[in-house]
């Protein structure tokens, strides 16, 4: 059931995200919009208390447990900035805005956009491991919650990951390749 629910919150989060967007810039109703939008995290509060109520019922923490806290820590990590590059894409296509600019590739600039996207992990991994450590006090038998510790390692671990792709493309930068001469 928990992972039908960790599904139904991923759709639940892109359908209030497009709705959102919609009435917010097809409809002209920026304020009820701006509402739809503020409902996006609800989601995330929903599949908490399902999963802590499927521990504290007697379950046996597993990957599904485990993944409900990922999901949650991807969204306070990258939820806000998935949803504002969504709303600048939306307000480009549909209202006549400005065009986002894409992500930097080269140089300095591509280096400050991958310790930012590291930050945004970091404090993903950070929420994850938090909500997977307090799950194993809720639980409180470890002969039941080794899955919520094997994830608090992966965290940590994509942490690191995304450090040494940020550290490597500020020692390596990569170079604009240079203007071909038009013939």
């Amino acid at each position: 059931m928990l992972v039908t629910l960790i599904i139904g919150c991923e759709i639940a989060f892109w359908v209030l995200l497009g709705a959102g967007l919609a009435v917010r810039y097809l409809l002209r109703r920026p304020r009820a919009g701006a509402a739809l939008l503020v409902c996006v995290p609800l989601v995330d509060v929903v599949l908490l208390a399902v999963a802590a109520a499927d521990l504290r019922e007697g379950g046996t923490a597993g990957a599904r447990h485990a993944l409900a806290a990922v999901y949650v820590g991807f969204s306070a990590g990258y939820g806000h900035s998935v949803v504002r590059r969504a709303d600048a894409r939306f307000a480009h296509r549909f209202s006549g805005g400005p065009k986002p600019p894409p992500a930097p590739r080269y140089g300095r600039a591509r280096a400050v956009h991958e310790w930012r996207l590291l930050g945004r992990t970091a404090v993903s991994a950070a929420v994850a491991a938090a909500l997977l450590r307090l799950a194993v006090r809720l639980v409180a038998d470890a002969g039941r919650t080794a899955a919520l510790r094997e994830w608090q390692v992966r965290m940590v671990a994509t942490a690191g990951i995304h450090a040494v792709v940020a550290a490597s493309y500020t020692l390596w930068p990569k170079r604009e390749p240079a203007a071909r001469p038009r013939e």
